[in-house]
Formats: C-alpha cells, structure tokens, sequence
C-alpha cells in the first residue's frame, strides 16, 4: 500500500493505554501469550524511559525520511510514531529536528525500524526513541510512501491505533481490540509474581514455588545422594 496518509484513525481507551505502559514490556509480552514483541535489536537510545500510546504508523523506503515529516502531521497528543521501512535499512532517518517536531505535537515517542543520528542531542532532550541502530548517515527526501497502513516493524505487525509499550526490555504492540484483555491478563500477572516473589524472599525453592517436581519426575530426572567416583 504506497501513497495512502489516513488522517484519523481509532485508538483505545487513555486508561488502557496507561495501564498497559504501567505493566511494561515483559509483562505485556506474557500476558498476551508471549506475542507482540519486537526484535530485540529495537533499542532505547536513552535507558530509563518507559512509555505507552497509540501507533501512528509511517512506511518509508531505505535511505529516504519524507513520509516521517508527513505523518507528523496526523499526530495527536499522546501517540507515538511508528515507522517501518519497505527493506533493511540502517541510515540515520531521525533526529534533533524531528524530535523537536514530534515534542511539540505532544507525542509520546517514536519507535524507528531504521537508524537514527542526533544520539547525544535526543538524549538531553529526553525525547523516548527506540530504533534499530545509531549512525550518522543521513537520508533524502524523494520516495513516496504511506501513512497509518499496516506495517511490519521489527517482525511485529502493527495496525494503526494499536498500543505501542516500550521501555528498557524493548517493544510490545498490543491490538487495539485486545489492550483491555490484556490489562486484566498483565494484572493478573502481576498479583501472583508478588506472591511468589514473598515467598522466593523468604528462602523456599524455584522448583517448589512454581510445583516444578512432579513435572521434572516425569522427564526422568533423579537426584543421587552420593558422590559419582
């Protein structure tokens, strides 16, 4: 789908959106039966920052940035742009400028399937940026391609409106039509980790917290009390 910008598009609830950026990328992955989760190559620039939004979604074309500063101008406060690229690229599409430009139109964040440059200036700024690879290589602005489409970012496919959650594990996206679910799901899994962490704390087993034994017996696993030699 090439040369298509859909200006508004469907984004779930703020609440669910909060809750989900609370719970964070591990639990998020789990709770939604470990999918959802993006190469780990995506990586924060900065660490530290932990953010959760709508995706606004841009596909570029290697070595060229235009379709970024296009869907800038889609953005609403609170989303954070998504961008794929139709082929492997590692070229510095992002920067100082468009952090700037992203800041003042109240998004939360970019997640960036290409390279970024500006690493030093992003960071003092504070602007949450999660992208592929660093350089310094910069791109041209000649290539069309589109806006809030489907795109596949990092083996991840992400629609527009679904919930982006990234912190310093990496990136989830969440369906839209799921983020409740899995809210209920990722709270959930949060109550019983502080049960077994209490009990972990207090000294008792892996193997007997998580009823490990039986299961270990059945793969044939059996415990010698004496030396081997």
């Amino acid at each position: 789908m090439n040369g298509i910008v859909v200006r508004n598009i469907r984004r779930s609830e703020p609440a669910a959106i909060d809750a989900l950026g609370r719970l964070g990328v591990a639990t998020v992955h789990e709770a939604q039966g470990r999918t959802g989760l993006m190469q780990p190559y995506m990586r924060p620039v900065w660490r530290g920052v932990r953010i959760a939004g709508s995706a606004v979604t841009a596909l570029c074309h290697p070595g060229d940035n235009w379709m970024i500063h296009v869907a800038v101008e889609v953005l609403q406060p609170g989303d954070v742009l998504v961008v794929a690229c139709s082929s492997e690229c590692t070229d510095g599409a992002f920067g100082e400028l468009l952090a700037t430009s992203l800041l003042a139109h109240g998004a939360r964040g970019a997640v960036l399937d290409m390279g970024c440059r500006d690493a030093q200036e992003i960071t003092e700024m504070r602007f949450p940026l999660w992208s592929r690879a660093i350089s310094a290589k910069g791109t041209v602005k000649a290539s069309i391609g589109s806006v809030n489409v489907p795109v596949v970012c990092a083996g991840v496919v992400v629609h527009p409106g679904d919930v982006v959650v990234a912190d310093d594990d990496g990136v989830a996206i969440v369906p839209r039509a799921d983020a409740d679910k899995v809210v209920k799901a990722g709270e959930e899994r949060e109550r019983k980790e502080a049960t077994s962490r209490a009990r972990l704390a207090k000294g008792e087993l892996g193997l007997d917290v998580y009823g490990m034994r039986a299961a270990l017996a059945d793969k044939g696993l059996k415990y010698l009390d004496g030396p081997l030699d």
